[in-house]
């Protein structure tokens, strides 16, 4: 038995439930439970009374979580996910099966017995589904002892929403080859190959997608619709749309309503599938049907019950809305409207199965609601663990005095042996958790994954402490001036310093209308030194940019038109460029033919280093590390380029990196653009050699000058072996007593001075730069064999390919994908770069999403809003953040999957 089934069987009150339900005493109110402690109630409910659950939470970001925790904590896939479906009663071009694909999925997996608990929101349990009956009726079993005719086939998997193709790569496909037959049954986890010798089958066998080989032979494969609204025959239903478009009486919006019917009879007619056939519910079962129908010998849950009766309400008056708008537009009409169950109606079905509601806190009953029976739990949710050593110690030894069973879910299957590893060390009685482990008070087990919180159950004496990755809180960026291209004319007000890329620098002065030959035409007024003034084209716009100085507009020269002085200066920075490019062509000279250290090779201490990474090395890290280190142990100093994606590794291998030159006595400087990614670099290092005695400091703004001071002392005396800055590290005043590597991160963030300081101060060191944009200089030198290149294109595993759609400015698009990640329980990122009107932009987004919480972050925020809004943002209490590029500076945050960005074009190839 699963030891959290075991911990959560011990305790009193799960007796009670128990006790409660045998007896038919429901409904039974529930509270004192938190999130950790639904799914284990769920589990072990499940192992004891060994029926199907459904259990229904106010929204689907909560059912999701609940899901993940169920299936950790079982280590298996017990429990599935039925979403809400997206209704959809206009026709329309092409509409993604995806959701209704997994509402049959997932209905398949629990008639089966392949799953035993499914999680739903409220708005799914309100939409009517498919019933039992059609479904059974729509179903069919291929057996190995069959004989087919592969057109009557055809023609039976394109009824019930098949998509017939070439080579089959997803669920709801088929192909027919010769006398190869291939499906991917909705009902299946695997595609079928069916083999054919005539028209009786050969073999039934699953097969694998990507080599298209067969894996397994079966003896049955059960195939299921596709879709769930089926008609039997599309002249039953032309039928039905000409019955109603005759019964419409005749007005000026029945024309409209009338012109729709016969729109969508026409396609039936012609055999074309419609796209919006959820308006035909009741043309296909008169009788409606739910979910919780199929749950008649299980056992129904309520999570928060008072918040799901809120959240139906809230949907059915938003629902009365959209019915009022689609029937003023002709889209719906009588008859065709009865599309959701109140939650009176689901109340009533539920009266006959064994019913729980599952609360955190006592509140008050609903009218619709009369328990029998009301259990408290004597139970706590703990905090996350996360990840120091130091801590997990302290509480372990705390735990174990007080005779507490505890259990460690340490994050991945890496991890597991060097914590227990660690904990032996320390004394402390540690194993890892296997299969047959049972509980033993005083003793500490250690698995793998994680949950959404621990427990602690004082009645029986066992807790659970998890450790959750997630983004450390970050503080402000530092601002820094960047070139401002003028786009519009409302990028310029009066008085701006402005340049021309002819004339040279002059003061913005306004519009002025000029008219020559009858014509008027507007001009930018530009004045110069003394009385010059030039009349520019608002045409012309692109040949103005704003002027950039560290120096105060007031002080700035202007220049005297016709006077050759700023083709001079342009000449002069022309001349300048061109002598740097000989001084890095000099120092690249140098670097190649000076001495650089020799690195040893690697000791046992990298080695465990190396192993206690959390996560699987892809093959394409595993090559890079060795390509550095190859470099590193080469008497000439190293100067590679490191290209690769975000996300793709390149930190841990800039970190292997580190420790090898540490072995070897050497400091390491890790330079960083901004202050908020310098202080990612530290907490992440701080975390990585925690079980090393590495001495690792933070350089930057974020120090005052007196810690400063002493970190530049201790720099100097050797006392810090890895130093992480900003530009602050290439400052006059830095001095290291034996610097061996230097690693520029984002390094298309710094300029060449500043990039190439480090150069010329240190030719000897080892130079590691890290970018996923690098600039055209820097890949040129790279392809031109001037500096050495490492790629990383492998992502991790997992991780799914970016999907980019560039199009122009539509609120419609946008509020679609933005509803389809908070529906899938991520979170999303909204890029609006103009500070003036962020505020308003995130109204909007409230006003168009007001279950979701929008909130807004930018740089001229201080430190204490931005440090708030971060930890609410990894903390999953904000799913749309609105902000500026300043989360272009290290903010990770891996639940964000989805991007908005206004006005992309604006952007630069870094950002």
């Amino acid at each position: 038995m699963n030891i959290f089934t075991q911990i959560f069987k011990q305790l009193p009150f799960f007796n009670e439930i128990v006790s409660a339900v045998k007896n038919e005493i429901y409904p039974i109110g529930l509270n004192g439970f938190s999130g950790i402690h639904k799914a284990q109630l769920a589990l072990a409910l499940v192992s004891e009374m060994n029926k199907p659950i459904a259990f229904i939470c106010e929204n689907e970001p909560s059912a999701i979580k609940l899901l993940n925790d169920i299936n950790e904590l079982a280590k298996a896939e017990i429990a599935c996910f039925y979403p809400a479906k997206e209704l959809s009663f206009t026709a329309m071009e092409g509409i993604s099966s995806e959701y209704e694909q997994t509402r049959l999925c997932s209905i398949a997996k629990i008639l089966d017995g392949r799953c035993r608990i499914m999680l739903l929101s409220i708005e799914g349990a309100m939409q009517r589904c498919i019933p039992q009956d059609a479904l059974q009726n729509y179903s069919f079993e291929i057996n190995a002892s069959d004989s087919i005719n592969t057109t009557e086939l055809r023609k039976k998997l394109i009824d019930l929403g098949y998509s017939i193709c070439d080579q089959i790569d997803s669920k709801g496909q088929f192909s027919i080859r010769g006398d190869i037959v291939d499906i991917f049954s909705i009902g299946e986890d695997f595609p079928i190959r069916i083999e054919l010798w005539g028209d009786e089958i050969d073999t039934i066998s699953y097969f694998d997608l990507d080599s298209q080989r067969r894996t397994q032979s079966i003896q049955k494969a059960c195939i299921m619709p596709t879709k769930e609204i089926i008609f039997e025959n599309n002249q039953k239903l032309c039928k039905d749309l000409e019955s109603i478009a005759d019964s419409i009486k005749k007005s000026k919006k029945s024309e409209r309503i009338k012109e729709f019917i016969l729109k969508d009879k026409q396609l039936a007619e012609n055999g074309l599938a419609l796209t919006n056939l959820d308006k035909y519910y009741n043309l296909a079962y008169p009788e409606k049907s739910n979910i919780i129908e199929y749950f008649n010998n299980g056992i129904v849950m309520f999570s928060e019950f008072a918040a799901c009766v809120s959240k139906a309400n809230d949907i059915i008056s938003t629902s009365a809305e959209d019915i009022k708008m689609l029937f003023e537009e002709g889209i719906l009409f009588k008859g065709v409207e009865d599309y959701l169950f109140e939650i009176e109606d689901i109340m009533q079905v539920c009266k006959k199965i064994p019913l729980l509601t599952v609360d955190t806190f006592l509140r008050g009953n609903s009218d619709l609601l009369h328990l029998k029976k009301l259990i408290t739990a004597n139970c706590y949710q703990t905090g996350s663990w996360s990840g120091e050593f130091k801590q997990i110690k302290l509480e372990l030894e705390n735990f174990c005095k007080e005779g507490y069973c505890v259990i460690i879910m340490a994050g991945s299957e890496k991890t597991v042996p060097m914590l227990v590893g660690d904990l032996v060390k320390e004394g402390i009685n540690c194993e890892a958790l296997k299969n047959n482990s049972e509980i033993v008070h005083g003793k500490v087990y250690v698995t793998d994954g994680s949950v959404s919180g621990g427990f602690d159950y004082p009645d029986c004496k066992c807790t659970l402490i998890t450790q959750i990755k997630s983004a450390k809180v970050k503080t402000r960026q530092a601002r820094h001036k960047k070139g401002e291209a003028i786009r519009s004319l409302s990028d310029i007000s009066k008085g701006d310093i402005v340049v021309h890329s002819v004339y040279g620098i002059g003061k913005f002065d306004g519009l002025s209308q000029i008219t020559d030959h009858g014509i008027t035409r507007d001009f930018i007024t530009i004045n110069y030194a003394g009385t010059d003034v030039l009349y520019v084209p608002v045409t012309s716009l692109d040949m103005i940019s704003k002027y950039i100085s560290a120096s105060d507009n007031d002080k700035v020269k202007l220049t005297k038109l016709n006077s050759g002085e700023w083709k001079k200066t342009k000449n002069k920075v022309k001349t300048a460029v061109k002598d740097m490019a000989d001084e890095l062509l000099a120092l690249y000279a140098k670097r190649q033919a000076s001495k650089g250290f020799e690195f040893s090779e690697d000791t046992d201490w990298q080695h465990d280093f190396e192993e206690r990474f959390p996560y699987r090395e892809t093959s394409d890290q595993l090559r890079t590390i060795s390509e550095i280190k190859a470099d590193m142990q080469k008497p000439i100093p190293m100067d590679r380029l490191l290209c690769g994606d975000v996300g793709f590794g390149k930190t841990e291998v800039a970190f292997r990196s580190a420790f090898k030159c540490v072995m070897d006595n050497k400091q390491c400087a890790i330079l960083a653009p901004t202050t908020v990614l310098a202080w990612q670099h530290f907490q992440s290092a701080l975390k990585r050699f925690e079980h090393f005695p590495i001495k690792i400091e933070l350089l930057s703004r974020f120090r005052t000058p007196k810690e400063q001071k002493e970190i530049l002392r201790r720099l100097a005396r050797g006392d810090i072996d890895i130093i992480i800055g900003t530009h602050r590290l290439v400052q006059k005043d830095v001095e290291f007593k034996d610097l061996g590597l230097a690693i520029v991160d984002e390094e298309q963030r710094f300029g060449v001075a500043h990039k190439e300081k480090f150069k010329e101060k240190f030719p000897q060191v080892d130079m590691l730069t890290l970018s996923a944009t690098p600039i055209p200089r820097t890949l040129n030198m790279a392809m031109s064999g001037i500096r050495d290149m490492s790629v990383i294109e492998e992502p991790p595993q997992d991780r799914k390919p970016v999907q980019t759609y560039v199009i122009e400015h539509n609120d419609g698009i946008i509020n679609q994908a933005i509803e389809r990640e908070l529906r899938r329980g991520g979170q999303v990122y909204y890029i609006h770069n103009r500070i003036e009107s962020i505020e308003f932009c995130a109204e909007k987004l409230r006003k168009a999403h007001p279950d979701a919480v929008v909130e807004v972050a930018h740089g001229q925020m201080n430190e204490k809003e931005i440090s708030d809004i971060w930890r609410r943002l990894c903390e999953n209490e904000i799913d749309i953040l609105v902000c500026t590029t300043i989360i272009e500076t290290g903010v990770d945050v891996a639940n964000c999957n989805t991007l908005v960005i206004e006005n992309a074009d604006y952007m630069g190839l870094a950002q």
